[in-house]
């Protein structure tokens, strides 16, 4: 009786494995198709390695990039967090060319300590490409924002907007940072250079992070007393500076200025208490992103020929509205 019940269940496993089998290796498309998960599995594996999820500016890109991916059932997107450190960004880029990525998008923390790893990923046969901010490496392609242009619409309109004899304090990112480094020159030569009356009382790095400026502002504040003006080289430092003193009402008409275009800095403008921004836009640039490492996997195109900006607008008080209901749009801003 045993032999008879094993031998019964034995041949039903084997109906089932050959059912299994012609399942997966033919009929119609239909009964092919299954879900994207798993198409994308035997699709091209991207790595994305982010600056720090700590940044609103990294951490709105690499959820777009997330997003960018999910309209490709031949790719997937595995996304890293670098966390501003240069050593765990440097492991992160060899740990991703030992893991057999088909292609690695790296946004740099700072493009000098990443270079020569960034170099290891070209030896390795493996596309590349750097974004926000460029890193010039041959071999790679990359897809950018104009730093300078980004700052120098604000600085067009501060010209006229910073009063005479104004201080100013100003707030950097991380120490050899293409996009710092860029957007401070614009600030030198399309502002400064032009206002020498103007005094730069305190300046420092601020690492792109929101409570190092709040540190730093609470400080400028002591041994400076009243601030006329913050120029930060992105939004989220300008956010910080502005969270120290928006209750003080000696400081209620101090202007500042941001990159980026983020979410809470349209609300800041909105609300007054920031003056401009230049828009970076992390939709269009995961968008750019994603099109451009798709030709090159899957159309073969030369991944060196990828060298492409996203568009850089001003955002002030006029214009608002119309970048808080893209981002009410998207989900970021709630009604």
């Amino acid at each position: 009786m045993k032999k008879k019940v094993l031998s019964a269940l034995l041949c039903v496993a084997m109906i089932a494995t050959m059912s299994v089998g012609c399942s997966n290796g033919g009929g119609s498309s239909e009964d092919k198709g299954g879900d994207d998960s798993g198409d994308k599995k035997d699709g091209y594996k991207v790595a994305y390695i982010a600056r720090a999820q700590e940044d609103s500016f990294a951490a709105w890109l690499a959820d777009e990039m997330k997003a960018a991916f999910e309209e490709y059932d031949d790719m997937t997107l595995e996304v890293f967090d670098g966390e501003a450190n240069d050593e765990k960004e440097n492991s992160m880029i060899e740990n991703c060319i030992a893991s057999g990525f088909d292609a690695i998008i790296i946004q740099a923390n700072n493009g000098e300590a990443q270079l020569p790893y960034i170099q290891q990923v070209v030896d390795a046969g493996i596309p590349c490409i750097t974004t926000n901010p460029r890193v010039e490496c041959e071999g790679t392609g990359s897809i950018d924002a104009d730093p300078y242009e980004q700052a120098k619409v604000n600085c067009d309109i501060a010209v006229d907007q910073i009063p005479q004899n104004a201080k100013v304090v100003v707030l950097l990112g991380p120490a050899g940072n293409f996009h710092s480094t860029e957007r401070r020159n614009a600030w030198e030569k399309e502002f400064f250079e032009k206002r020498t009356d103007v005094q730069i009382v305190a300046e420092d790095i601020a690492n792109w992070n929101k409570d190092e400026a709040m540190s730093l502002m609470e400080d400028w504040v002591q041994a400076n007393g009243k601030i006329d003006a913050v120029v930060s080289m992105n939004d989220n430092m300008a956010a910080g500076a502005i969270e120290v003193v928006k209750d003080n009402p000696d400081f209620k008409d101090m202007l500042a200025y941001g990159v980026d275009g983020t979410a809470e800095a349209c609300l800041l403008i909105k609300d007054g208490l920031m003056t401009s921004t230049g828009l970076q836009s992390a939709i269009d640039l995961a968008k750019m992103n994603t099109e451009a490492i798709h030709s090159v996997l899957a159309d073969g195109k030369d991944v060196t020929e990828i060298n492409d900006n996203v568009p850089a607008p001003l955002i002030t008080a006029d214009n608002v509205d119309e970048y808080i209901q893209m981002y009410k749009d998207n989900g970021q801003i709630k009604e």
